[in-house]
C-alpha cells in the first residue's frame, strides 16, 4: 500500500494502473476511519482491481462555527484500517495542495441542497461538490463509493454526476450501525459515556417510524410527532430537524405516496449526529 500527499503522485500511479488495464474504485473520506468506511472499501475492492482512499478534512465544507479544528484526525490509525482492507493507495493531501492561494472555482448543485442539512449548513454542499469534483478529476476512478448515512450528500453527488456527464458510477453502501443501532460516525468519538447512551434515541425514533409505516400509517405529521416524542423524551437531545422528503427531488412530502427519505439531525450535547432511512413505496 502506498501513501502519497501530492496530486502528481496520484496521477502517475493512476496512469500506470490504466496502462495495465486496471479498474479503479475511489472511497473519498475525511479520515478517522471506522467500520462504515471499511464497508465502502470492501465494496470497492470487490468491484475493482485497484482501490484509492482519499483522506482530507475539507475546510471548504465546514461553516465558521463548525468543528474543523477539532474534527478527529489519526493518520496512523487510518493507515491500519486501509491496510486491513487491502487498499492500494491512500491520498492524504494538505489543504494547500488542494486549494492554492488563487483558488476560485466552485461546483454548486441547486435545489437539492436547499433542504435538510443544506438549509442548516449554508455553503456546506458547495464545499462537498467542489472537493468531490476535484478528487474525481485527480483519481479518475471507474466507480466511487459513498455511504447512505449521508443520504443528502449522496443524492447531491448523483445529481452533479448526471448533470455534468461525469463518467463515474456512484455506488451507495448501506449504513453500518453499532450493536444498539447508532449509525457509525467519526463524530461519535466526541460523545461522553452518558451522551453515547442518549444517542440511541435517533435509531429508536427511526424504528418507531418504520413500525408505524408497516402498520399502514401514511401521514407524515403523525410519524414525525411520534419520532419527536421519542427524541424529546431524552434530556440530552435537541432536534435540529426531522423531515420526510421525496427521494428524487428532496422536497417535503405530507403523505407517503412515493419513495421517500426520512432524514434527521439531532444534537446530543454539543455533537450533531445525522441518521436516515429510505421508504420504498
Amino acid at each position: 500500500m502506498k501513501v502519497v500527499t501530492t496530486i502528481d503522485e496520484v496521477r502517475q500511479q493512476v496512469k500506470s494502473w490504466r496502462k495495465n488495464g486496471a479498474t479503479i474504485g475511489l472511497v473519498p473520506t475525511m479520515g478517522y476511519l471506522h467500520e462504515g468506511h471499511q464497508s465502502l472499501m470492501a465494496a470497492a475492492k470487490q468491484d475493482n482491481q485497484k482501490v484509492i482512499v482519499t483522506i482530507f478534512v475539507n475546510p471548504m465544507q465546514f461553516g465558521p462555527k463548525e468543528d474543523l479544528a477539532s474534527y478527529p484526525r489519526d493518520l496512523e490509525r487510518d493507515k491500519n484500517a486501509c491496510q486491513q482492507m487491502g487498499v492500494d493507495l491512500i491520498f492524504c493531501p494538505s489543504a494547500s495542495e488542494m486549494y492554492d492561494a488563487n483558488f476560485n472555482s466552485y461546483v454548486n448543485v441547486n435545489g437539492l441542497t436547499d433542504a435538510l442539512c443544506g438549509k442548516k449548513r449554508p455553503g456546506h454542499f458547495k464545499g462537498v461538490c467542489t472537493v468531490v469534483t476535484k478528487l474525481f478529476n485527480i483519481t479518475q476512478p471507474d466507480r466511487a463509493y459513498f455511504g447512505q448515512k449521508d443520504a443528502q450528500q449522496l443524492a447531491v453527488i448523483q445529481r452533479m454526476v448526471s448533470d455534468l456527464n461525469v463518467d463515474i458510477e456512484i455506488i451507495c453502501c448501506p449504513i453500518v450501525r453499532e450493536s444498539d443501532g447508532l449509525a457509525k460516525s467519526s463524530r461519535n468519538s466526541y460523545l461522553s459515556q452518558q451522551e453515547r447512551l442518549a444517542a440511541i434515541c435517533l435509531y429508536q425514533s427511526i424504528e418507531c417510524a418504520q413500525q408505524l409505516i408497516q402498520a399502514g400509517e401514511k401521514s407524515v405529521q403523525t410519524i414525525l410527532t411520534a419520532m419527536q416524542n421519542i427524541i424529546n423524551a431524552q434530556p440530552l437531545a435537541k432536534i435540529d430537524y426531522i423531515e420526510f422528503v421525496d427521494y428524487a427531488t428532496l422536497t417535503a412530502v405530507d403523505r407517503l405516496n412515493q419513495d421517500s427519505l426520512c432524514a434527521l439531525a439531532v444534537y446530543i450535547g454539543k455533537t450533531r449526529l445525522i441518521d436516515n432511512f429510505i421508504y420504498h413505496h
